[in-house]
């Protein structure tokens, strides 16, 4: 499991999001660092109250890009509010929202941060673990001796907690699992029953409310690709986003990671989702420096990067753990996973900056579901694209509200919002 060093700047806020970053990465498994330079990743919690403040955070963001061997993440006001200040003084870092980090720290591996598969109400937005385990045995991930294989609720079960959440008041329902996309799989065959799930929830339950769909492999989508776009196509209820975690644009790099699927079914399933939906958001990860990855093998990825265009993308370097296959491989010098680390990071902005600047003059319906900075609040449109409104508070909005509004700017990683 990863090593995970953190700092904490600011207020009492803070200081509670660096708690619940902490309490998820040990319920998935990892630990403590005796310091950033024992790190699989440090993750830096930053203020922004004042300009010095500003140039302290810039300051140890540097540092700790220079101490730590592996990932550095970057969370908190600064990093939300002017995270382009850190790429412009070629800092080397993630810039992430709170809820985010534990998932990109889990590096690949199928997430564990539910400890079971109950229900969680926090403030409008409910968590909904629709299984537990998973279907794969990825040479990298050490999860799945915890896991085990898919055990999954019957899709009745998990519609009636669907519908216990919206009558508590989740505007907001979040699907997790290991897997989604394998969801049913123990029940139906080899099949998964997600559309299936994601359909009657849609159509069954009465009230206002919207789902996102958390991460599915390719292997698990790609059986159901059809059916599964044409349920985002028919349900408004659905976020059009989708969480498929490539990890590598080469065949043979996820033969060695035993990823279960190959490239060109990633392609399939982006494919199929192009062709029932106008406006949705792709999400996929990238793991660089895997142990067998050779420069042919790299550039591969960022050619896939570059034509799946996703608009959400975790870029991990690989860290070995301990007692899977992959950590008896020969790694890869740590500046060589730096180095396309970075490149592929600084692929990953152009690539999501653009997708938010195209949003601009866009108008939306978003759904506000968390406080910002300030005033602010923060919502996610139809496609699960973040939107702030940056003086949400002044005009009598509040979490949980559904605002039509128009895309004014954007800051590459979310966009800000004027209510029409």
């Amino acid at each position: 499991m990863a090593r995970y060093h953190i700092e904490t700047y600011g207020c009492t806020s803070n200081r509670g999001e660096s708690q619940e970053i902490e309490r998820a990465l040990r319920d998935g498994g990892h630990h403590p660092a005796d310091g950033p330079g024992e790190a699989d990743v440090a993750i830096l919690n930053t203020c922004t109250v004042v300009e010095k403040t500003e140039r302290n955070m810039l300051r140890r963001a540097e540092e700790l890009d220079e101490e730590t061997p592996g990932d550095l993440v970057i969370t908190g006001c600064m990093a939300l509010a002017q995270g382009e200040q850190f790429r412009e003084e070629g800092v080397d870092a993630e810039i992430l929202h709170w809820d985010d980090v534990p998932q990109h720290v889990l590096n690949g591996e199928c997430p564990t941060v539910t400890p079971d598969t109950e229900t969680v109400l926090d403030g409008v937005v409910g968590i909904l673990p629709i299984a537990r385990g998973c279907m794969s045995d990825c040479s990298y991930c050490i999860t799945k001796k915890a896991t085990g294989q898919i055990e999954s609720p019957s899709v009745e079960e998990n519609v009636e907690k669907a519908r216990a959440l919206v009558h508590a008041g989740a505007k907001e329902i979040r699907i997790t699992g290991q897997d989604t996309g394998v969801y049913g799989w123990d029940r139906n065959q080899g099949e998964s029953l997600l559309p299936e799930l994601l359909d009657r929830i849609c159509t069954e339950i009465d009230g206002e409310f919207r789902v996102r769909v958390g991460m599915a492999n390719p292997k698990g989508v790609h059986g159901v690709r059809e059916e599964l776009a044409r349920v985002f196509a028919e349900h408004d209820e659905l976020y059009n986003f989708l969480h498929a975690p490539v990890q590598s644009g080469s065949d043979d790099v996820l033969a060695d990671m035993r990823r279960q699927h190959a490239v060109a079914e990633y392609v399939e399933v982006v494919e199929t989702f192009d062709d029932h939906l106008d406006y949705w958001t792709l999400s996929t990860d990238f793991i660089v420096g895997f142990p067998s990855e050779t420069d042919r093998d790299f550039q591969q990825s960022m050619a896939l990067l570059r034509e799946t265009r996703p608009e959400k993308i975790n870029v991990t370097r690989f860290s070995k753990r301990p007692g899977t296959d992959a950590a008896d491989m020969k790694g890869l010098g740590g500046q060589t996973k730096k180095d396309r680390s970075k490149a592929m990071t600084d692929l990953k902005m152009d690539v999501t900056g653009e997708a938010y600047e195209s949003m601009i003059g866009r108008e939306s319906e978003v759904l506000l579901v968390e406080d910002g900075t300030d005033e602010s609040l923060v919502g996610y449109d139809e496609a699960y694209r973040q939107v702030v409104i940056a003086d949400a508070e002044e005009r009598g909005l509040e979490v949980g509200d559904v605002v039509d509004c128009e895309i004014t700017s954007h800051n590459t990683v979310y966009a800000f919002g004027e209510p029409v």
